[in-house]
Parts: structure tokens; sequence; C-alpha cells
């Protein structure tokens, strides 16, 4: 036979995409590239993903829920009431320790119980304030270091007006 004195030799497949380039094992270069790719991606998703998990790890011990309870001088629960809440920065917690998607202020309005709940606002000094028609504005900065806290908030009728004509 004449294919005595030849050497055989394996195969080279062309691959959809490989521009003609080929390797040994027929696997075109540019299918690797992109499994590579592919690997690097998803081990830079996995990165982040721990990264960011660890952030919010480290923020979310410093969040505080609050539930703030508005009341009459007899008692009586004041509906509707417009609350605003905002956090303060201080020495213990500087506003550069908490990123930009830390909400650090919410306004809002009181319920048929009189009451109000923050979902999550950083530790420190926080302003409340509170509007309720035919009663006088409060206003008042309570340090809360605590991880659930309930404020009562008592509010006055209005003052007598006075005038000088």
């Amino acid at each position: 036979m004449a294919t005595e004195g030849l050497a055989l030799t394996p195969a080279v497949r062309s691959q959809p995409g490989s521009r003609g380039r080929h390797t040994a094992a027929g696997t075109a270069p540019s299918v690797y590239n992109r499994t590579m790719r592919i690997r690097t991606i998803c081990l830079r998703a996995i990165g982040v993903t721990a990264l960011l998990g660890l952030g919010l790890a480290v923020h979310a011990a410093a969040l505080t829920k609050l539930t703030i309870i508005v009341k009459t001088q007899a008692g009586r629960p004041v509906d509707r009431a417009a609350v605003m809440v905002r956090w303060k920065a201080d020495p213990k917690h500087p506003r550069v320790s908490f990123n930009k998607s830390v909400q650090r202020q919410f306004d809002t309005r009181t319920d048929q119980e009189g009451q109000v709940e923050v979902p999550a606002i950083p530790q420190g000094s926080i302003l409340v304030q509170v509007h309720a028609d035919g009663y006088q504005t409060f206003g008042q900065i309570f340090e809360v270091y605590d991880v659930e806290k309930t404020i009562e908030v008592t509010v006055n009728p209005p003052q007598q007006q006075y005038s000088s004509h």
C-alpha cells in the first residue's frame, strides 16, 4: 500500500468563528477566550457581591429602627400628624461613615394610633419634628444608640395669640 510510509496526523477541524486558527485539540482560540472571559466575569461578580455584603453588614450594625408615637397632653393619639425624622452627624457617627444609599431623612404621617415607624436610620443624633393641625410644632434632637427605639412625643395646644395693636 502507498499509505505505509505516510505518518497519520490527527484531523484538524475549523470551528465556526475561529477565523482559520486551529489548535491541535480542535478547539478554536475564540472559544477558549470566551470561556475565560465568562469565568473572569463570574469571579468578579462573586467578589463584588461579597464586598457589598460585607459593607452592608458593617453598616447594618450602626442603623436603628425608630417608632415614634405622637399623643396629646390628654394621652389621645394624634392622627395624620406630619413627622420629619433627620439624622445629624456627630463625632461618633460622622457623615462619611455612611454611603449615599443609606437614607438619612424621612418625611411621613402618623396612622390612626398616632404611630410612625422609620425603617432604618443611622444611629446618633436624630432630629424629630412633628407638625399637627391645632397643636404647637414639636422639635427635639434625640441621642439614639439602640437597634430599636420608641420615642413618645407629646404635642401641646397652641398658645394664646397677643397683639400690640
